[in-house]
């Protein structure tokens, strides 16, 4: 198969009982999914095939390894992102599940059945793309039909379902409207609709609101995490923002040059990061390498350089000892700015702000400290304004804030 570009997508239709490959710009992706009753509500069921195993799955193009033996199980009704920057991995792995890219070595399975080579118009998959991907010169129920027509379902089933997956996105009535003359989020909607009406048992989201301006970015992810809880569809879905995958997922793997580096929930990826590129990535943590100079039974004292040195507690897997090296993740929001007059304590130390930068409810401070340049995030205070760049401020980390990380 032809290699494609994270923006690029490629989908399969069903014509005379011929598959055609064409561009995902002008057709959608489809499913081989029959439904028997056609009063049965869209989606809404547990099927066995929607839990999803990644086995050892590995695809380069040419010399370039593009996913690197990647191992992944997604749950019955799980929501699963697929988080990293651009080139990681993420949609190469989300085109295979889809069968628009075929492994070079692994397996790919949908419950208890390998679906590795498996053309993508029987695998029970509805896919949203980047693009929409809609039919300009369609109408809004003519693109939500498409899939259900390609199976010769019904004219009285069909025109049911339509208006039922149009209810579940808020698009009732909108069915005669050409879908050029609907807003970006509308247009969002409809490729959800299209996707939900043929009832698949996996709906894949391949970064479906980088097209968006960030308030309908924000209103449409909530749509998006209300029509998966109510469907209870397994969902993977594809982002590089930190935000969509933490507030939609249950579970997210972080991805790094084809290489997954961490799978865990939203608050153990952020909180409890496994190595320096994840707690950049996912919260922008301060990275900090230092040497084990002291430790006790529930912490450990790093000296960060000769005249800086921090105290944190222990994880329970640091598996750290008096001269190692060791990297400290901590996250913007735990340094906290102390007063001149507090008693010396643990972990408090001068500062100076380099700048500061509003954002609402949000200051972001970078402040230099030992040499070191550290991101501060505080929520809006009446002090925050007594400050400026050049300011001399104290600042202190509780050592239960600071989290040990790999390299």
């Amino acid at each position: 198969m032809r290699r494609s570009g994270d923006g690029g997508s490629e989908a399969w239709s069903v014509k005379r009982g011929a598959e055609k490959r064409v561009k995902a710009k002008m057709v959608p992706a489809i499913s081989n999914f029959r439904i028997t009753n056609s009063e049965s509500p869209i989606t809404n069921h547990q099927s066995p095939m929607s839990r999803v195993r990644l086995n050892n799955l590995h695809k380069a193009f040419g010399d370039i390894v593009a996913v690197r033996d990647l191992d992944l199980e997604i749950r019955q009704g799980e929501f699963f992102s697929l988080l990293g920057p651009s080139g990681c991995g993420k949609t190469t792995t989300l085109r295979m599940i889809a069968g628009f890219e075929f492994p070079t070595n692994g397996q790919i399975y949908f419950g208890d059945r390998d679906v590795t080579f498996l053309k993508p118009s029987l695998r029970r998959t509805g896919m949203v793309f980047q693009n929409f991907a809609l039919f300009p010169h369609m109408t809004v129920f003519e693109n939500v039909a498409f899939g259900l027509r390609a199976r010769k379902t019904a004219k009285t089933e069909t025109k049911d379902r339509v208006a039922r997956a149009l209810k579940l996105v808020d698009l009732e009535n909108m069915e005669p409207r050409p879908v050029t003359q609907l807003s970006g989020g509308q247009q969002q909607r409809v490729a959800l609709a299209r996707a939900v009406v043929i009832e698949p048992d996996i709906l894949l989201l391949d970064e479906p609101l980088s097209n968006l301006d960030a308030k309908l970015r924000e209103e449409t992810r909530e749509e998006i995490k209300t029509l998966q809880r109510r469907l209870k569809i397994t969902t993977i879905y594809v982002t590089h923002d930190q935000d969509e995958a933490l507030s939609l997922s249950d579970r997210i793997a972080v991805m790094n040059r084809g290489v997954c580096q961490q799978v865990g929930t939203p608050e153990e990826i952020y909180k409890r990061p496994v190595n320096r590129f994840v707690a950049r990535f996912v919260g922008n943590s301060n990275t900090l390498e230092g040497k084990v100079v002291a430790t006790q039974e529930d912490a450990c004292l790093i000296e960060i350089t000769p005249d800086w040195r921090l105290s944190a507690a222990r994880n329970s897997n640091s598996g750290l000892a008096k001269g190692r090296k060791a990297f400290l993740s901590i996250k913007p929001e735990v340094i906290e700015f102390a007063a001149a007059t507090e008693p010396q304590q643990t972990n408090l130390f001068a500062g100076k702000i380099l700048d500061i930068k509003f954002s609402g409810s949000v200051i972001d401070y970078e402040i230099e400290a030992a040499g070191h340049v550290l991101r501060v995030k505080h929520l809006v205070s009446q002090d925050d304004f007594k400050w400026t760049s050049g300011s001399e401020v104290l600042l202190k980390i509780d050592p239960s804030s600071i989290h040990f990380v790999t390299d």
